[in-house]
């Protein structure tokens, strides 16, 4: 996945919507700033998340932040690779690093989430 095809939360969170499913993950800014992570905790499948609140957690040797739900829905897949391999979050956050897979209630919330530049824009002032 190229970054600029995503779309983004100001909680660092990126999103690819695939038909009714979104995959979500850590951008590459949200794993910078964490470093090395050690730890995903997940929703298993067919947990429901909500736009807004925690799905799970993300631990590095620096700290523990929680992963914030872009959008509401069911999730249908977790990254399995994750739980022996965290910090391929480190390695290819775009990519193998994606976390889980969400089948969307409402696509109507897509259009709540920044594109790439906004996304670029949002995170330069926040340095």
């Amino acid at each position: 996945m190229k970054p600029e095809e995503l779309k983004y939360t100001k909680d660092h969170i990126w999103v690819k919507a695939e038909g009714d499913t979104a995959v979500i993950g850590l951008s590459d800014y949200a794993q910078n700033e964490l470093g090395d992570i050690v730890f995903v905790e997940m929703p298993e499948t067919g947990s429901k998340v909500t736009k807004g609140e925690s799905f799970g957690t993300v631990e590095s040797v620096k700290s523990v932040s929680d992963i914030i739900a872009p959008v509401n829905g069911e999730v249908v897949g977790f990254n399995q690779t994750l739980e022996d391999t965290p910090e391929t979050i480190n390695s290819d956050p775009y990519g193998k690093g994606w976390i889980i897979k969400v089948s969307i209630s409402n696509a109507d919330e897509l259009g709540d989430l920044l594109d790439h530049a906004a996304y670029n824009e949002f995170t330069e002032s926040e340095m």
